[in-house]
Parts: C-alpha cells; structure tokens; sequence
C-alpha cells in the first residue's frame, strides 16, 4: 500500500508541476477522441473526416473551457444529419439545444461526463459514468447522465435508420421524415430505462458517500452497482426493452471497479485513526469527527560521495 501511496504523490506532484501543459494536453486528446469517434461513427459529410480539420479543432478546444469541446461535438453532429437530410438536422440541433440548456443550468462543470459518456458506451462500461459522478459530483450530476444518454441514442438512431431517412424523397415526405424522427425518439423505451436507472445510481450513490459512516464510498459503490442492475433489470421486464443482462452486471462490475481506482486517487482515507473531538463556544457545543488521509512521506535518496585516497 505504501508503494501505492507514494506513486499516488508522485502522479500528483507530476501533474502539478507540468498542470500548464498536461491540462490543454488532456483537453486536445479528449476533443480528438470525440471528434475521430463522432465521425467513423456517422461519416455522412465526407468533408469533416479530414484528420487536418480534426486536429486544427482539437487545437483550438485544448486552450477554450472543456465545454467548448461539447459545443463542436454538437456542430458536428448536426452537420452530418444535414448531410442525411435537412429535417434530421433541425430535430437534432433542436435536441442538442434543449440539452444544452438543461445542462447549462444545472451542471455545468461535468463536460467531460457528457462528452465521455457516449465513448464509454461503445466500451460497454457506461455504468462508470453515473456511479463516478455520484461519488464525485452532486444531486444535479442526474442532468449530465441524462444529457449523455439522450446524445448517445440520438446518434445510434440516425445511423441505423440514415437510409430509410434518406429515402423518404420529397418536399412531400418532410412531414413524413419530422414524424417518423421525433417518434423514433419518443417512442425509444430503452433510452427512458437507462435515463431513469442512471439517475438512481447518482442518486444513491451520492447520498450514501456523504454518510459519517466507514468506507462510506465503498458501500456507495457496491450499493449504486446493484440499485443500476436492480434498475435496468426491473425496466428491461417492465417495457421490453430486451438489454443484455449479462453484459449489463458484467459491465457494472468492471466499473465499480474502475471507481475503486478513482477512490484511490480523491478519497483514500484512513477509518483505522478516526478521531473524535468535541468542544465549546458561547452558543453552540461542537462534535467533529475527524478522519485522517492516507498519505505517505517522500523517499529520499542519498547521494553518498565515493572519494579514493591517494
């Protein structure tokens, strides 16, 4: 554990040392992972596969606010309905604006949520998403799972049916092509189970790590895994939806996993020296319970001199 520690401190030295150039590093991966990811997975405007057009924004979103990368996914994706039709751009900028304004208000900081959310879903670990934001987030943290959610089946939806949009020709199927859109999202009962069953991850999740219990986050971990099984399961008999079950725990278990990991890093702390403390002022009588980091002093090395006598 000690060993552990130690290359905890190191990783957070590191990063502090050289944050002026790790963060707009990090950012410039993220938005080139994203854009690489949005295109091979739509592709329909041929123009914006152009690796040079990708870096060039990638470029530009590493020195902007991470939202920044949001909003060029969004235009994007909107670019490549156009390419599929005019109507499917209009729902889905219509969707993207909607979203943006829920998430604006209520949790604007979790971009990275957002923007990784729909990545993590081709990995088939998108559990990771709202138990992370549960331990690190907050209550509102339920809007950017549910943001990521809704991007991510917007974009499934027009990939798999692109062909059957493109071939309703006709200024006299454009009120064909907006119906069968909006339908095809509204009526996508999947989506409404993952949305309802990520939100009570976050939830709980978020409820039980702030609890003055021990290995509070460890309870919270095992405990919003199965409440999202629980959830998922319970939706999938509900409305059909047929989800892999198997894949749906499998892919739980792999991210409360990954969220040990995280704990590691933001909360790794020691229940074995709690302490508690009480005292005293004019109006109130205080108790505090106060529960020390984990942490381990530096490793010096000694440089020992050799000199030779003549």
């Amino acid at each position: 554990m000690s060993t552990l520690l130690e290359i905890r401190e190191n990783l957070r030295d590191f990063y502090t040392k050289f944050e002026i150039y790790l963060t707009p590093l990090f950012k410039f991966l993220l938005a080139l992972l994203t854009f690489v990811l949005l295109n091979s997975s739509l592709g329909y405007m041929t123009r914006l596969n152009n690796i040079i057009i990708m870096l060039i924004l990638a470029l530009m979103c590493s020195f902007l606010p991470v939202n920044f990368i949001l909003l060029i996914d969004a235009l994007m994706a909107v670019l490549h309905f156009y390419a599929v039709s005019l109507e499917t751009a209009i729902v889905g900028g219509a969707v993207f604006l909607l979203l943006f304004l829920l998430y604006f208000r209520f949790s604007p900081k979790e971009a990275i949520a957002v923007a990784l959310l729909p990545v993590f879903f081709g990995l088939k670990i998108p559990y990771l998403i709202p138990l992370a934001l549960g331990l690190v987030g907050s209550i509102t943290s339920v809007v950017s799972a549910a943001c990521g959610v809704v991007v991510y089946y917007l974009l499934i939806y027009v990939k798999e049916n692109a062909a059957a949009i493109s071939a309703m020709e006709g200024s006299e199927n454009a009120l064909a092509r907006f119906r069968f859109l909006i339908d095809g999202m509204i009526n996508n009962k999947t989506m409404y189970v993952l949305i309802m069953a990520f939100a009570a991850t976050v939830v709980v999740v978020y409820l039980l790590r702030r609890l003055p219990v021990d290995y509070c986050w460890t309870i919270a971990i095992v405990i919003g895994s199965v409440v999202c099984i629980v959830a998922i399961l319970m939706g999938d008999l509900s409305f059909e939806t047929n989800i892999s079950i198997m894949a749906t725990v499998i892919g739980t278990l792999v991210s409360a996993l990954l969220c040990k990991v995280l704990e590691f890093f933001v909360f790794n702390v020691d229940y074995s020296r709690t302490e508690y403390v009480q005292f005293e002022d004019d109006e109130y009588y205080y108790y505090v319970r106060a529960v020390p980091k984990n942490s381990v002093g530096k490793s010096k090395k000694t440089v020992k001199k050799i000199t030779s006598v003549l």
